[in-house]
C-alpha cells in the first residue's frame, strides 16, 4: 500500500462547475465562481473584503503594497516559514528581520518581535504554522503600541481560529493559500483578507492591473483607466470553481482531516510518554484545521533515518522548510535579530507524515506501525 504525502482534494461537484464555466464562455478572473468563493470566506471569517488572487505569494505581495512597503522598511517576521513570505516584502525593497520562533508550536516568538522594533520597522507578520494560531493578541497590542500593520500568512490556516476568531481576519491583512498541498485547493490559488472596508477599493484596483475596471464593471463609472501601480493577480474563473466545490463541503473535509490528525496523536502519544518523540502542541484557545501532523525526532540523523525507513516502507514522509537565515538570499537580503534558540535545532527535529483528505483510518494505522518498527 504505497501512501502519498499528499493527495489534492477533490468534490465530484468540481467537474459540473468546470464545464459551467467553459459553457458559459466565462473563464477569465472575477466570474461567478470567483465571487461566490470571496462571499463565502468574507462570510466564514468576518472579513471586510476577501479577494481570490493567483496565489498566496500574489495576496501578500498585495497586502506589501496596501502597507505602502518602500526601500529599507523592516518586515519581522519567522525565519521558519515559507520564501514567499519574505519575499512579498523584499520584493518592495524590504529588509526581513528574522526572530525566533516557539519549540512548542514553532510560530514566531511573541515575546521576541518587540526587540526587534526599529524606526525602519512597518509591518509584523506571524506565520501561523500548521494551522495553529500565533498568539495574536499580544502582536496586536505591540502593533498597536509602535503604530505597525500586521500582516497574517495564514497560508495554512483556513477553517483555523485563536480565540473564536478566523486566522487571516485579525490583523490588518491576511493571506490565505489553495495550492494543491492545502486543506481547500485550485491548484494554485490564494487569498488576501482586508480587515478595513476602506483598503477594499484600492485592493481592487492593485489586483486589477492598476486599472478601476472592477467599478467600470459594476456600472459605477462609464470608462476605467490606469490609476494605481499594479499587477495581474486575478486567478482563472475555473480555479475557483474547482475550489468553491471544496468550501461547500468545507465542514465534512475538515471533520475528515482532524479525524487523521487525532488517530496518528491517539496512536503515537506512546512513544511521545516514552520520551522517543514529541508531538504537536496546541494551545488552548487555538482551534486547529488538522492542516498538518508532524513528529519531532531526537535529532536531524534520527529524522533522515526515519524518512528512509518510511519510504522503503512505501510511505512518503518529508521535513519542512530550510530557515530562511541560514539561505543564501536571506543572508544577503535580511538579518537574524537575536539569538538562534529553535529555530534551526526544532526545524531539524520535525518530520511530517502524510494527511490529506480522505486518508484511510487503515493507512494511518500502518504508518503508525511503521513508525513503531522503527523506534523498537
Amino acid at each position: 500500500m504505497k501512501i502519498n504525502f499528499n493527495v489534492p482534494p477533490y468534490i465530484d461537484t468540481a467537474m459540473d462547475y468546470i464545464a459551467e464555466c467553459v459553457r458559459n464562455q466565462k473563464i477569465c478572473g472575477d466570474g461567478p465562481y470567483t465571487k461566490k468563493c470571496n462571499e463565502w470566506i468574507e462570510k466564514n471569517t468576518g472579513t471586510a473584503k476577501c479577494l481570490l488572487a493567483t496565489s498566496c505569494t500574489h495576496a501578500t505581495e498585495l497586502a506589501a503594497i496596501l502597507c505602502d512597503i518602500k526601500p529599507g522598511d523592516e518586515v519581522i517576521m519567522p525565519s521558519y516559514t515559507f520564501v514567499s513570505t519574505a519575499n512579498a516584502f523584499v520584493l518592495r525593497g524590504a529588509v526581513p528581520v528574522f526572530v525566533d520562533i516557539r519549540p512548542d508550536t514553532m510560530n514566531i516568538d511573541e515575546k521576541k518581535i518587540e526587540d526587534a522594533i526599529t524606526p525602519k520597522t512597518k509591518v509584523i507578520a506571524p506565520v501561523h504554522y500548521a494551522g495553529v494560531g500565533c498568539e495574536m493578541d499580544t502582536i496586536m497590542d505591540i502593533a498597536k503600541r509602535h503604530n505597525l500593520k500586521v500582516v497574517e500568512d495564514a497560508a495554512q490556516g483556513v477553517m483555523s481560529t485563536y480565540k473564536g476568531k478566523a486566522l487571516g481576519a485579525i490583523g490588518d491583512f491576511g493571506a490565505y493559500s489553495f495550492h494543491e498541498t492545502k486543506n481547500y485547493s485550485s491548484g494554485e490559488g490564494g487569498a488576501i483578507l482586508i480587515k478595513n472596508p476602506e483598503d477594499a477599493e484600492r485592493a481592487e484596483i492593485i489586483r486589477e492591473k492598476g486599472t478601476n475596471r472592477a467599478k467600470f464593471f459594476r456600472g459605477q463609472i462609464d470608462k476605467y483607466t490606469w490609476v494605481d501601480m499594479g499587477s495581474s493577480y486575478l486567478p482563472s474563473d475555473m480555479n475557483a470553481a474547482y475550489l468553491y466545490s471544496q468550501l461547500e463541503v468545507a465542514d465534512k473535509i475538515n471533520e475528515d482531516r482532524r479525524a487523521s490528525w487525532d488517530h496518528y496523536y491517539e496512536r503515537l502519544t506512546k512513544l511521545a510518554n516514552d520520551e522517543r518523540i514529541s508531538l504537536p502542541y496546541v494551545p488552548e484557545e487555538c482551534v486547529h484545521n488538522a492542516h498538518m501532523f508532524y513528529i519531532k525526532c531526537k535529532d536531524i540523523d534520527e529524522r533522515q533515518a526515519l524518512i528512509k525507513h518510511l519510504a522503503a516502507n512505501d510511505i512518503l514522509a518529508v521535513f519542512h522548510y530550510i530557515p530562511l537565515h541560514s539561505a543564501p538570499a536571506g543572508k544577503e537580503l535580511g538579518r537574524f535579530h537575536g539569538a538562534d534558540e529553535y529555530t534551526t535545532k526544532e526545524s531539524e527535529r520535525l518530520l511530517r507524515l502524510p494527511m490529506f483528505y480522505g486518508l484511510k483510518p487503515e493507512q494511518v494505522d500502518l504508518i503508525c506501525d511503521k513508525i513503531e518498527e522503527f523506534y523498537a
